[in-house]
């Protein structure tokens, strides 16, 4: 990816509506190693399959108020699992590791129960 392809599509991730923000994260994910990871100020989000890294970057900002050094993707293949004897998938997910600056954090058990 050329510099200029880079700046446009930071350009472009900026100016997404509130709506394009929470298509982009869909959830938190929180696992032992996703709680093991936030001492590390790291946080750990289910993401949209198409999100590129500058997209999943400016939501987070926006949506949590927090600056972002860093988002490092994979997608996790779909594992083959029976279902009353037939072969079934489960969808694959995609998860974003998304570094905060130092001094930051977002508190995911906060609006729970």
């Amino acid at each position: 990816m050329t510099t200029n392809t880079v700046m446009n599509a930071h350009k472009t991730a900026q100016n997404m509506s509130q709506e394009a923000l929470y298509d982009v994260i869909r959830a938190p994910l929180i696992t032992e190693k996703a709680t093991l990871l936030s001492e590390r100020n790291q946080v750990v989000f289910k993401v949209a399959p198409g999100a590129t890294k500058p997209q999943i970057k400016v939501a987070v900002e926006k949506l949590f108020n927090v600056k972002v050094t860093g988002v490092s993707t994979l997608v996790q293949k779909g594992k083959v699992k029976r279902v009353k004897g037939r072969p079934g998938r489960r969808s694959d997910i995609k998860k974003a590791y998304v570094q905060l600056a130092e001094g930051q954090s977002i508190d995911l058990t906060a609006k729970l129960g």
